[in-house]
């Protein structure tokens, strides 16, 4: 399958400090006026984690506890995912023909190509898959030689009687390796859990193209990609 054509792509220069509540709001005005949307967006330093974290034991404790910054809950499923300066998001917000997620591999496929492609862009060969020790580790990460630089997800959801997509993927272009892996293993300590991830399992755009002024281009880059059409 293709992705949509978006048209265009909005960049949130500003950080959004309630970014999944946006997310839900983009879906909205894509169920009341069928408009495909997409937006690129930093948070400010925090987590973000799936709902089943809140059904933890600990998960009063480490709310309380207060050093992982902003915690927003998303709708869909995966791991516990850091945010901040030099981390990005990708939400791409469309309405399906179906009642039903029965296509949701393809969609991960279809996103995986399109971020590859605009990596391929920055002269980054990423490929799909596991990565052993990276925050919200699965099938679907995008790895540049061997290191998690992008993650993805994806929720369906009804809205009006409308069914409606997001495709969601989180891309680490600047940020402090080291910050990430610290602020979501004090989250999980904090939890009473006992996973943790490993910096060296995770690399940015600027580490792997040695640019550490790569975020306009990456970002311009990125933007392009996702707004033309998306051909076979």
């Amino acid at each position: 399958m293709n992705l949509p054509a978006f048209g265009c792509v909005s960049v949130h220069r500003e950080p959004i400090a309630e970014g999944v509540a946006r997310e839900a709001e983009w879906s909205a005005l894509c169920a009341r006026d069928g408009l495909a949307c997409a937006h690129l967006w930093q948070a400010p330093c925090g987590l973000v984690v799936p709902r089943r974290y809140t059904l933890l034991a600990g998960w009063t404790a480490a709310l309380a506890a207060g050093g992982a910054g902003q915690v927003q809950v998303r709708a869909s499923g995966g791991g516990l995912v850091p945010q901040g300066p030099g981390v990005w998001n990708l939400s791409l917000i469309w309405q399906s023909d179906e009642a039903a997620p029965h296509a949701s591999d393809a969609v991960y496929r279809a996103l995986c190509r399109e971020l590859a492609a605009a990596l391929a862009q920055l002269g980054l060969a990423a490929t799909p898959g596991p990565v052993n020790d990276s925050f919200c580790d699965g099938r679907y990460n995008l790895a540049v030689a061997g290191r998690k630089v992008a993650g993805t997800a994806q929720a369906w959801r009804r809205i009006a009687g409308k069914p409606v997509v997001l495709a969601h993927a989180v891309i680490i272009v600047n940020a402090d390796l080291e910050r990430l892996a610290e602020m979501a293993n004090r989250f999980e300590a904090e939890l009473g859990s006992a996973t943790r991830y490993r910096a060296g399992a995770l690399t940015s755009l600027a580490l792997a193209a040695h640019d550490p002024d790569i975020e306009p281009r990456a970002l311009g880059v990125l933007a392009q990609q996702f707004a033309q059409p998306h051909l076979n």
